[in-house]
């Protein structure tokens, strides 16, 4: 059974959703992001994926006080993101309870050392984020396009270690126009070993069916949830 994880964007420690990535295109859902975390949880829901967007664009995590309010006030298991540019910024993400840490652009750009962290941290605790535009992957978020196969990274990082990853299409992420399934059957069918979490674009249950129908893993959602295409209660079939 593919497994539900809310998404929880930060900027000035509140929760927000951008549109295609785009900082002009913000639109802020609650001040508290601990509230959400809580009804999150409320509703069964055991995972949460939280994306520091301050820190992704300062190269600095700016938002662990409140990982750690989140960590403090829920049982959830969190996988935290954004500006990690050191072990040590990793450590600290892990003392301020966050179980898993997502790397992105910083794995394409360094791949040594994001491989030498999966070695240090161990693989159930690394979740490989991967941004993909026309089949290729983008890093700095989503401002830098390069000439990389997101097929052929994937497959390598999968050669080093790596167990699990979340792919987001540039194209659907914001958009509530449907989930990129062409991309991540084709992922399926090529690393069929690898923890696929699909992310961006899916806006109703069917897509989630969908998505699980052919093994992906798992399915981050933001938008549909703060906007009610998809309600806590239309989850229920999803949590054990």
């Amino acid at each position: 059974m593919i497994e539900i994880i809310p998404a929880i964007d930060l900027i000035d420690g509140k929760c927000v959703r951008l549109t295609h990535g785009d900082f002009s295109r913000k639109t802020v859902y609650s001040a508290d992001p601990v509230d959400t975390a809580k009804q999150f949880e409320a509703a069964g829901l055991k995972r949460l994926h939280v994306v520091d967007l301050d820190g992704a664009r300062t190269g600095r995590p700016g938002n662990i006080d409140v990982l750690k309010r989140i960590a403090d006030a829920t049982s959830l298991t969190i996988d935290y993101g954004g500006g990690l540019r050191t072990s040590n910024d990793i450590a600290e993400a892990f003392a301020a309870g966050a179980s898993i840490v997502n790397i992105g652009s910083l794995a394409a750009r360094d791949p040594d050392i994001f491989i030498g962290w999966l070695n240090l941290f161990g693989a159930e605790r690394m979740l490989l984020g991967a941004d993909s535009r026309d089949g290729f992957v983008a890093v700095d978020g989503w401002q830098t396009d390069t000439k990389i196969s997101i097929f052929n990274y994937l497959a390598d990082m999968a050669s080093q270690g790596v167990t699990s990853a979340f792919v987001t299409d540039i194209a659907s992420d914001g958009a509530m126009a449907g989930a990129a399934t062409q991309l991540y059957r084709r992922i399926r069918s090529e690393l069929p070993a690898l923890d696929l979490i699909a992310s961006g674009g899916v806006r109703s249950v069917a897509d989630i069916d969908e998505l699980d129908s052919f093994g992906c893993t798992g399915i981050i959602i933001g938008k549909a949830l703060y906007e009610g295409n998809i309600r806590p209660e239309d989850l229920a079939k999803y949590v054990s």
